[in-house]
This record gives structure tokens, sequence and C-alpha cells, in this order.
């Protein structure tokens, strides 16, 4: 769009050509506007030296609109309350809610999150696309660039405050194995886990979360003088882990999940080992005023309150 012939017109002048266009009267326009008659004739120079017209006339009859201020008042009124539904805030409906919105999380969140939400999205939104994304580094820039709308991620050791946060809590931290594993039934060291290949699971911004500088597992499970398996696709890997040695770090509860734990179990830790691993919810304050965003978070976040409902209602 050229903005040149725009940059150089005030554009309250269309305001003020409308009200005398529907007066025919420069005080009676004065009055509608809050201004003075002598204010207003000024403003009626300024407006006959921008069309180059003299639009109103003063006759008999009054003030009589010239051929030129009848042309522009067709399209007058239009720009004026195009104009007025962009400054006027406009009911939010879900059911109405149209585009797109982005979110980034690992799989193993999308496995136990997304057929929920989508489902619960689908009743009350079913005009929203929701986009995931498993793989995307530098999730924290890209929600400040508009790149994504959400992340749900490993707790980062450090935020700006730019940012909106949400705990999700946090849930224990696994080591999986198929279950007829050879340390299947079996005391546990970390001398027997660091044996075995390892499957690791692609985890975007890995080296910001705070777990990688707290956990023993992630640090002592690993052995240079083994070759591990990486991938950034959860069915794969869980599919490695039942027909090989490899073993898997994994939040404990995707083994709720019934396909995913087929043929898989999880080992007891070495010692008394117990390792939380804390989740977040991230969003720019960019888009903090947003109605959409703010009813999204607000669905986010129930649904996740639900599961927890369920998982802590399921017997042991």
């Amino acid at each position: 769009m050229d903005t040149r012939p725009l940059q150089s017109v005030d554009l309250n002048l269309l305001l003020a050509l409308q009200v005398l266009l529907e007066e025919r009267h420069v005080s009676r326009a004065a009055e509608r506007l809050h201004i003075t008659q002598p204010a207003m004739s000024k403003t009626l120079t300024r407006l006959r030296r921008v069309f180059d017209d003299a639009l109103l006339t003063r006759t008999s009859h009054g003030m009589q609109p010239t051929p030129r201020a009848e042309a522009l008042a067709a399209d007058l009124r239009g720009v004026l309350e195009g104009a007025k539904q962009l400054l006027t805030p406009t009911g939010f409906s879900p059911a109405h809610l149209s585009g797109e919105v982005t979110l980034a999380m690992s799989e193993f969140t999308g496995l136990a999150l997304l057929p929920h939400l989508v489902t619960r999205l689908q009743v009350l939104a079913p005009r929203l696309t929701i986009k995931t994304i498993t793989r995307v580094d530098n999730q924290l820039d890209k929600l400040a660039s508009g790149d994504l709308d959400f992340a749900i991620h490993l707790e980062h050791a450090h935020y700006g405050p730019d940012y909106q946060l949400d705990s999700l809590g946090s849930n224990p931290m696994a080591v999986l194995a198929r279950r007829d594993h050879p340390l299947v039934g079996s005391m546990v060291s970390w001398d027997h886990l660091v044996r075995f290949p390892v499957i690791r699971l692609y985890i975007s911004d890995l080296d910001q979360a705070e777990v990688v500088r707290t956990s023993e597992i992630f640090q002592r499970i690993r052995n240079p003088q083994l070759g591990s398996f990486e991938t950034s696709h959860l069915l794969t890997a869980l599919e490695v882990l039942r027909q090989s040695d490899h073993l898997m770090p994994a939040p404990s509860y995707l083994l709720r999940n019934t396909s995913a734990r087929e043929g898989i179990v999880a080992l007891p830790l070495p010692g008394d080992v117990h390792e939380e691993l804390h989740y977040m919810l991230v969003s720019h304050h960019r888009v903090a005023q947003s109605p959409l965003h703010i009813w999204l978070r607000q669905q986010i976040l129930e649904t996740l309150a639900s599961l927890r409902e369920i998982a802590n209602s399921a017997p042991d």
C-alpha cells in the first residue's frame, strides 16, 4: 500500500466532512464535534484545499453539497464505519474463531495432552486450527517474534521479564526398557545402566533446561564408550526400545498411555534417586491482551488439570 498520499492529510478531516455533509450547517457541525464555529469554518477551508473543491456552497436553501462532495459521500461513510470497526472491541466468541495457532511441545507432552485438548477445542472452537511443532529450537526467541504462540517445555534455567509463565507441575523421571530386558527383575545400579546404549528422544532447547544442570540420570546414564540412538520421532523410539537392549530416559507419565507402554516397563532407579521433570507453559507478553490467546491458554491449563485429576483418581 502506498501511504504517501495519506501522510500529508489529517484523517480527522474526513470525520469533519461527514458531519458537515450530514448537517449542511457549519454551526451545527461545530456543536457535534465539540469545537467552536470559527474552528469549524477553518476546517471547511482546509477540506476545500485538500479536495480542490468548494464541497458546500451557500444557496437560498442553505448550504448544499457540490457534485464532488456528493461523489465523496458515497464512499465516505463506509470508510468511517470501517475505521470505527477497527477501533471498537468486538465480542469474543470461541465458536466463531478462525485462523491458526502454533504450539511447540515435545512428542512426550503431545501424546498426553493433544488428544484431550483437540477434542475439547473441536467442540468449543471448531473452526480454529491448531498447529504443533515438536522440533523447534530457540523457542523463546520464536515466541517473541510471533513464529510461536505458546511453548510447553521443560523448565528453563532462565526466562526474561517479557514472558508469561504457567507452571504445569512435575512428573517423575524414569528409565524405560523392553519388558524382557536383561535388567528387568534385578537390582539396578549405575554400573548396570551404563552397560547399555541409550535412546535419546530429541528435546528442543534441552541445553537451556534446568534438568540438564541438576539431573543425575541425564548425567550418569551416558557412556561415551557406547553409541546411542537419537530421533525426533517418539513412535520410532518406542519401537527401537521394544526390539533392542537400549534404555530410554523419559517422563513416567508416558506409561499411562496404553499403546505407548505395550511391552515396555520402567526400571527401578539406583539407590534412592528420585528426579522430577518440571514443565512450563510459556507465551510472550505481546499476546497478553489477545482474547484468543487468553482463552486458549485457559483451555490448555484446564485440560491439563483434568488430566491430573484422572491420573490421581486412577488405581495404582
